[in-house]
């Protein structure tokens, strides 16, 4: 795992969109269609506006899949993950992507599981973006989590930290309005891509930026298993890597 560290949140945002956008150009100059995962939360806002502009990406061979969803969440509530992707990034493209792989958290989660867990074992995923939870979570895998399942979308139970986040985020007016359960993508699926570009602004991400980077690789830390990838890229600002 590379670790680069930025003045700002907007410049982590800035580098973190130009090294994938560089990934993105190279895997499609040798072939032609490329797949990426998207991530969610405060932590990519800066890093999506920036791969917007980023030029010369032919979006309309991309195939999205994102990292997770609320259980029982229609796309129209503020905190779908579904609505802040279509609304943040997916719509504002200059084309249509080639295919965009949402997960519904309103319908059958075994069944919505199997479902994605099909369309993305097709072919492989070049690049990740992704980042980490206050509590060391990649995607909705709180600690402990399930490093060896092998199941692509794993239905998942949100922990109080995890769900205290959203709450802070603003996301949602009250804790009892966060929903426990979700569908996420799981540590080992994300794993299996090829890049990944890592972004994680703010003090409130010191501690899990610490662990994960200087500490031992375990379940109780999800994203210390970053150590383990060949072409992780973990772009931090000031703030997040202050504890490294």
């Amino acid at each position: 795992m590379k670790t680069i560290i930025c003045e700002s949140a907007l410049d982590l945002g800035q580098h973190a969109a130009h090294e994938g956008a560089a990934i993105l150009r190279k895997v499609l100059t040798e072939r032609d269609h490329a797949r990426i995962i998207l991530a969610t939360g405060a932590s990519q806002f800066t890093m999506l506006d920036a791969l917007l502009n980023e030029p010369d990406i032919a979006w309309h061979r991309i195939t999205m899949f994102h990292l997770d969803e609320y259980l029982g969440l229609p796309p129209t509530h503020p905190a779908s993950f579904r609505k802040y992707l279509w609304e943040r990034f997916v719509s504002k493209l200059p084309v249509p992507l080639q295919a965009a792989h949402w997960i519904d958290g309103e319908a059958n989660i075994e069944l919505e599981c199997h479902r994605l867990g099909k369309l993305i074992s097709h072919f492989p995923i070049d690049l990740a973006f992704i980042g980490i939870g206050e509590n060391g979570h990649l995607a909705f895998n709180d600690p402990p989590a399930d490093f060896e399942t092998e199941k692509p979308f794993i239905p998942v139970q949100l922990d109080e930290a995890c769900r205290q986040q959203q709450l802070g985020e603003g996301w949602f007016a009250t804790f009892n309005d966060v929903p426990d359960q979700a569908i996420s993508m799981s540590i080992q699926q994300i794993m299996k891509s090829k890049a990944i570009i890592c972004s994680v602004p703010d003090s409130r991400k010191a501690r899990a930026v610490e662990n994960a980077v200087k500490g031992p690789v375990t379940p109780a830390v999800p994203a210390s298993i970053l150590q383990n990838h060949r072409n992780c890229r973990l772009f931090l600002d000031t703030h997040s890597a202050a504890l490294l």
